[in-house]
């Protein structure tokens, strides 16, 4: 089963679908840089959240990021997600390392 729409995609209890963001391939001066020197960033956007984990009380834990927020996660890890040429990730809320602001 293939998904048509990454929007049809609901993460539960305390995962979090991001997208990681594509580093420049070009240069503060305008040179264009191949893609085997460009690296992968650990920054993404996050697209989607659950509603949060139930601790052991049937309390519902908060997430502590939303959808837009720009986040840090790990270099390896996670659950990929391909839609059609796009990739994403599904982490927990636990795995993300620090919410970015700007």
């Amino acid at each position: 089963m293939a998904l048509r729409s990454i929007k049809n995609l609901a993460p539960l209890l305390d995962r979090v679908l991001v997208q990681r963001i594509k580093p420049e391939a070009k240069t503060a001066s305008g040179i264009i840089l191949p893609e085997s020197s460009v690296k992968e960033i650990n920054e993404a956007s996050v697209l989607a959240v659950g509603p949060g984990a139930v601790d052991r009380n049937g309390n519902k834990i908060p997430m502590s990021v939303s959808p837009g927020d720009k986040v840090l996660i790990p270099q390896f890890g996670g659950s990929p997600v391909k839609v059609g040429e796009d990739e994403y990730h599904l982490f927990r809320d636990s795995e993300i390392l620090a919410k970015i602001r700007e």
